[in-house]
C-alpha cells in the first residue's frame, strides 16, 4: 500500500483546502480515505484560524463515489460488535460525519468540483454551502446503477436544495449532467473554465474568510434551522442571533481598531 496521503490539507489566507487524493481512482472513497477525510473536516471545523473550508479532488475528478473494487477484510462476529451488517453500518455512519460537519460547522463551506462527481461524492458536494464547478465537471447520482438507496446525506441534502420533485428526478432517473445542465438544474452554484476554477473559488473563499465570521456562524445556523423548524421557532432564533452576531461583529471591529497604531 502506498504511503502517500489520501487526504491533503492546505491553508491560505484563512481558508482550509481539503483535497481528496486518490486521483488514480477519481478519488473514490474507501477505508484509506474516509476516516482521514472525516478527521480533516473535524479539525477544520474546530480550528479558530479557519474562516472558510474548501473541499476538492486531486487530478481530473472530484469524487466518483464509493470504491466498489477495493477488498475489505471479513468482519469477525462478536457479541460487542455484531456481525458484518452491524459493523458495516457503524463503519459507514462514522465516515458520514464528513457531510454532517460540512453542513453544520459554523463556517462557509465550498465544494470546488474539478471534474466528475457521483455517488457519495454528490452527498459531500450537497453538504457544502456553495458548489463551484469546472466546465469539465459532470454530475451523476449513480445509486440506481449499484442498486443503492443513497448515502453521505445525498437524499437529504438534495431534497432540501432542489425540492422533493427535482430530487426524485435526480435519483430515480439517474441522468448524467454536464456542467451547464447541472447549473441549470440547480446542482451547481457557478461554473468556471477549468483553468480558472481554483482562482475563482479561492477568491470567494478568501473573501468569506476575511468577512464577519460571527455573522457567518449565526447566519448559517439560521439557514440550517430554516430547513426543518416551525416558523415561529425560526423567528425566535433569528431575532436572538441577529443581536448576538451584530454585537460580536461590532466588538471585534472595535477591538481590532484599537490595536492599530
Amino acid at each position: 500500500m502506498s504511503d502517500e496521503k489520501t487526504v491533503l490539507v492546505e491553508d491560505t489566507d484563512g481558508v482550509r483546502i481539503i483535497t481528496l487524493n486518490r486521483p488514480d481512482r477519481l478519488n473514490a472513497l474507501n477505508d484509506s480515505i474516509m476516516a482521514p477525510l472525516a478527521d480533516a473536516t473535524r479539525e477544520a471545523a474546530q480550528d479558530p484560524a479557519v474562516g472558510c473550508v474548501v473541499i476538492t479532488g486531486a487530478g481530473r475528478g472530484f469524487c466518483s463515489g464509493g470504491d466498489l473494487k477495493g477488498d475489505r477484510a471479513p468482519a469477525d462476529v462478536t457479541p460487542e460488535l455484531g456481525g458484518p451488517v452491524e459493523q458495516g453500518h457503524a463503519r459507514l455512519r462514522s465516515h458520514m460525519e464528513t457531510p454532517r460537519l460540512l453542513h453544520e460547522m459554523g463556517k462557509p463551506t465550498i465544494a470546488m468540483i474539478n471534474g466528475p462527481v457521483a455517488g457519495a461524492g454528490i452527498g459531500i458536494a450537497g453538504a457544502c454551502d456553495l458548489r463551484f464547478a469546472a466546465q469539465s465537471a459532470t454530475f451523476l447520482s449513480a445509486f440506481d446503477r449499484i442498486g443503492g438507496g443513497g448515502d453521505f446525506g445525498s437524499t437529504w441534502f438534495w431534497t432540501k436544495i432542489l425540492g422533493t420533485a427535482k430530487a426524485r428526478e435526480l435519483m430515480f432517473m439517474g441522468e448524467k449532467f454536464d456542467a451547464d445542465a447541472a447549473l441549470a438544474f440547480g446542482l451547481y452554484t457557478r461554473v468556471f473554465p477549468d483553468e480558472t476554477l481554483r482562482e475563482e473559488s479561492l477568491k470567494f473563499a478568501k473573501k468569506m474568510a476575511a468577512g464577519p465570521r460571527m455573522g457567518w456562524r449565526y447566519m448559517k445556523a439560521n439557514l440550517n434551522l430554516a430547513e426543518d423548524a416551525q416558523f415561529e421557532a425560526h423567528l425566535d432564533q433569528e431575532s436572538l442571533f441577529m443581536g448576538l452576531s451584530t454585537q460580536a461583529t461590532a466588538r471585534i471591529y472595535k477591538a481590532m481598531k484599537s490595536e492599530k497604531p
